[in-house]
């Protein structure tokens, strides 16, 4: 949906190359879950209108691509489904050096490690594990170089857990993938908080995990 409605050279780029780092290619954008009233009939989700939908990105072309596509196109295809859309608001929050964020989206950070008999398993973290606030602070400063081609900002991020995070498995193709919800703060250099309201927390961004909503 979000590749098709932005410019074809520049969603080919961000698909297939995006911006890379240590031989890492980040495409810097994330999106929530549908948000709205739904009601789940057996193995089906059926959405009550209106809908919301989130997409959030550092980076100016991408928004501007998105937005005068959303609003010439008047609709877009989720699924199955053709949604009309309704109204396109456009907001920018301001991070801090310490701020209290809602995950839209599930959050991501995970290890792979070689088995000794071969073959390959994934491990994932839950926020407020060591190894997840590692990863997920590597990630971002990856993200940050990718960004502004220049070396982060020095100082540590410390991530909190303000409740208990809630466990999501995700099937994507013939994978499942664990992320976690909940209420973080987020202490730690400005710039790199700024990136992860941008362009997502954790991995997987452009699959839609990752995504924060900043609480005032």
């Amino acid at each position: 949906m979000i590749y098709h409605s932005m410019d074809r050279e520049f969603a080919e780029f961000l698909h297939e190359q995006g911006y890379e780092v240590d031989k890492r290619k980040f495409k810097l954008f994330t999106f929530s879950r549908l948000l709205g009233q739904y009601k789940i009939m057996g193995s089906e989700i059926s959405f009550v209108p209106p809908v919301r939908l989130i997409v959030s990105s550092p980076l100016k072309e991408f928004c501007q691509y998105l937005l005068n596509g959303l609003l010439s196109q008047g609709s877009i295809r989720l699924g199955q489904n053709e949604v009309k859309v309704e109204k396109v608001s456009v907001c920018s929050p301001e991070a801090q050096s310490e701020i209290k964020v809602r995950l839209l989206s599930p959050v991501v950070a995970y290890s792979t490690f070689l088995k000794p008999e071969g073959g390959k398993y994934t491990c994932y973290f839950q926020p407020c594990e060591q190894e997840f606030n590692r990863l997920a602070e590597e990630n971002l400063r990856k993200k940050y170089q990718a960004f502004h081609n220049q070396d982060p900002p020095a100082g540590d991020i410390r991530i909190k857990c303000l409740k208990s995070p809630r466990l999501h498995l995700i099937k994507y193709k013939n994978f499942v993938i664990k992320g976690y919800s909940g209420l973080l703060l987020l202490q730690g250099p400005q710039p790199l908080l700024q990136m992860a309201l941008d362009a997502g927390l954790g991995s997987k961004n452009s699959m839609g995990f990752g995504l924060l909503d900043l609480i005032n």
